[in-house]
């Protein structure tokens, strides 16, 4: 049996979205993740701790909180999905919802790996290259970044790994719907919620460990590639 016959056309729907939300996800986060990791870890400034909190919130409040209050703000009748709908970009039960609610619940673990890793690189390198002339835009990409490399891999992984597994936001948020806004997690849930689809839900299972592991293997990869090369 070829793996195209192991999964059913539901299946192959929920892991082709799941991983598109994800990618789209951890790609859009990123480069907000890095800059917002950057200012908690190089500057000190009035409400410092505050916006770490703020950043760190997805965390702590319970999933189905952040995909409702996703839902008040970017559903078509919110502040700003009531902005966004006559441009043409609708959130609510959509999978751009689904990647949106995936993006804020990965986003802290983003930010707190990368921040590390800002942390982690001695000041007195970028100070060296300053003496010499370099701009601090320039500085940043040969000096911070190649060095911090690591850690944006790692932040990036752990990302994509919340993505893939997102479940109570997304599900508030966007809802279940087949072909949709039904991730991995969601036909899961879907499928032990009807009889007989205990057979389906398992074949998802094995799929989302064998993803996840194979994301962070090749974040391992990358990393000591990069480490070698630094």
């Amino acid at each position: 049996m070829s793996l195209a016959d192991w999964l059913g056309p539901q299946e192959w729907q929920a892991v082709a979205l799941s991983l598109r939300v994800s990618l789209v996800a951890t790609l859009a986060s990123l480069p907000f993740a890095t800059a917002l990791a950057w200012l908690l870890a190089r500057r000190s400034f009035p409400g410092h701790g505050l916006l770490s909190g703020i950043v760190h919130l997805p965390l702590i409040l319970p999933p189905v909180v952040t995909g409702y209050l996703l839902l008040i703000t970017f559903g078509t009748q919110g502040p700003v999905g009531s902005l966004l709908k006559p441009l043409g970009i609708v959130f609510a039960f959509r999978w751009t919802g689904a990647a949106l609610a995936a993006a804020i619940m990965a986003f802290p673990l983003m930010v707190r790996a990368i921040r590390l890793g800002f942390e982690a690189v001695d000041p007195k390198l970028e100070q060296a290259a300053a003496t010499l002339g370099a701009p601090r835009a320039w500085i940043f990409a040969t000096v911070t970044l190649p060095l911090m490399m690591p850690a944006i891999l790692a932040g990036a992984t752990l990302g994509f790994a919340k993505a893939m597994g997102e479940f109570g936001a997304t599900i508030t948020f966007v809802s279940n719907i087949p072909g949709q806004t039904q991730t991995l997690p969601s036909a899961i849930y879907a499928f032990l919620e009807t009889p007989g689809g205990e057979g389906p839900a398992l074949r998802l299972v094995l799929v989302s460990v064998v993803v996840a592991m194979g994301a962070v293997l090749l974040s391992e990869v990358l990393a000591r590639r990069a480490a070698q090369r630094i």
